[in-house]
């Protein structure tokens, strides 16, 4: 579903800058894969973002006063959604960017009618499987070799859902 940009409280109180979510769009690909690149060993790549620019997914980018933050990527099933990417740029890692981006994609899945919400996370990522336990995913279970991870190594993933 795209839209018009919509405007998000900050998740500070101290900051009262612009805050905006608003799709991704081919103009948007030099400062995601920027993001992409710094914050990943095994980073999308650009046609990867590319080819998810369309009505089938919902791409978003949390921008603060001009600067991207963030984005994340969702794609739609029968009544579920399943989060294929959501990334906040590694300087501004927690301070809440990542928690705001999860509330919006949550909130529009619920309107979209997903009752669940699905995602894989690389099982070596501590800090990502902690924010999404935080936020209420649950593990369901292990993808094995999931993820590249090296010369001819993969690495499992351990999917994830939460009851929307």
């Amino acid at each position: 579903m795209k839209s018009d940009p919509i405007p998000m409280p900050s998740p500070s109180e101290a900051t009262r800058n612009a805050v905006t979510l608003a799709p991704m769009t081919l103009n948007d690909l030099d400062a995601v894969m920027a993001i992409e690149q710094s914050a990943y060993s095994h980073p999308w790549s650009r046609g990867n973002f590319r080819n998810s620019i369309n009505p089938l997914f919902d791409a978003q980018c949390l921008w603060l006063d001009g600067e991207l933050l963030g984005y994340f990527l969702a794609m739609r099933g029968f009544e579920e959604m399943h989060l294929l990417n959501i990334t906040v740029a590694p300087a501004r890692q927690g301070q809440g960017w990542g928690h705001m981006m999860l509330d919006a994609l949550s909130l529009w899945s619920r309107h979209e009618g997903a009752h669940w919400l699905w995602l894989e996370v690389r099982q070596s990522n501590q800090r990502a499987l902690q924010v999404y336990q935080r936020y209420g995913f649950r593990q369901i279970s292990i993808r094995k070799d999931y993820y590249p991870a090296g010369r001819q190594q993969r690495e499992h993933a351990v999917v994830m859902s939460l009851k929307l």
